[in-house]
């Protein structure tokens, strides 16, 4: 699509160029008539005749002779390819104007000078090179467009896949916690089938725009809160604060989840009573704050074949590709706790 912008550019150039030279005849043939009547009609063929003669060179070497140079990229052969043409062209020039001007009459003595076979010439190549060199440009634009163009597909793609992550770790979790209400009969266990279909939902379907509304990403944060507290099924102090209006504010989908399971997975335990969970959503302006603290189980330790850490390492990729330069994220493993505050400028 940009590319396809770049050379519509192009075109404007081309056409812009050439209304350009136009009027300069004109404006030529205005101030210098030298009290004489000017044959606007006639003076118009001549103006046609030679923008049409011309765009035939300069079209010449920008279609044909220019891109061979670039494949074979021998100079003397250009340029003797080019010299030919623009000769006979200069040639046809020059005869058809003062065909054009006073029949061969020989009336006008300056279109019958060698003065003027050089100045048309001169003015002419100079022309030329002009329109070639656009064309270098024009290849280079479209080339930087292609390669951005391809760059955002593959960041997009990579932003797809691991959008794609977070989807198996959190059902295998949630599952997880399914079959241990399912075999302890537990009374809540619609109650959670109800809250990960609504949750699936929007992780299939609105995670897969670039940007939701913040409000839908808190939603899903509080449906997660509550399949957790379900599953502790005790009061452990679990708060969530909202600063400001999430109305309107959009934001990058699944950015905060992984935070708030570390939070759950690392911190709080049924045999912890002192675990707790704090989590707070503070909006700035356009700067969003979002900060999770959460109790350490002294005696955790790591599973077996657990992978730690590819969860952080996957939301500080996505943070890197949708919020460059935009984003700081504090982590700090403390002697009682764990601390995570991100900052996020919101576009």
């Amino acid at each position: 699509m940009q590319a396809s912008l770049y050379r519509n550019r192009v075109l404007l150039v081309h056409v812009s160029f050439w209304l350009v030279y136009l009027s300069f005849f004109y404006y030529q043939l205005s101030n210098f008539r030298h009290g004489r009547e000017i044959d606007w009609a006639r003076a118009s063929v001549v103006g046609f005749f030679q923008l049409a003669i011309t765009m035939l060179i300069a079209y010449l070497n920008y279609f044909y002779l220019l891109p061979r140079f670039l494949v074979h990229k021998k100079f003397w052969r250009y340029l003797l390819e080019l010299i030919v043409p623009f000769i006979i062209i200069i040639t046809l020039r020059v005869h058809g104007q003062r065909f054009l001007i006073d029949g061969y009459t020989f009336q006008r003595h300056h279109f019958y000078s060698t003065f003027y076979i050089v100045e048309v010439s001169i003015i002419t190549l100079f022309i030329t090179i002009f329109i070639g060199m656009v064309r270098f440009a024009a290849n280079w634009f479209e080339l930087a467009a292609r390669q951005k163009e391809t760059e955002n597909q593959r960041l997009t793609a990579e932003l797809n896949f691991l959008k794609a992550q977070i989807n198996p770790h959190f059902l295998f979790n949630t599952l997880n916690n399914l079959y241990y209400l399912a075999y302890t009969q537990s009374s809540n266990t619609t109650e959670v089938i109800a809250k990960l279909s609504q949750m699936m939902r929007y992780m299939i379907y609105d995670s897969n725009y670039q940007k939701v509304p913040l409000s839908k990403e808190i939603e899903y944060m509080q449906n997660y809160i509550s399949l957790e507290r379900l599953r502790l099924n005790t009061e452990l102090p679990i708060k969530l604060e909202i600063e400001g209006n999430p109305q309107g504010v959009l934001i990058a989908p699944l950015i905060f989840i992984t935070f708030l399971e570390n939070a759950f997975k690392h911190g709080v335990s049924n045999n912890y009573p002192d675990s707790w969970v704090s989590i707070l959503i503070q909006l700035r302006g356009k700067e969003c704050i979002y900060r999770v603290e959460n109790s350490k189980i002294p005696s955790a330790k790591p599973e077996a074949g657990e992978k730690s850490g590819i969860g952080l390492q996957n939301v500080k990729r996505r943070l890197e590709l949708s919020y460059p330069e935009q984003h700081k994220l504090v982590i700090e493993d403390k002697t009682d706790r764990y601390f995570v505050q991100l900052n996020i400028t919101l576009s």
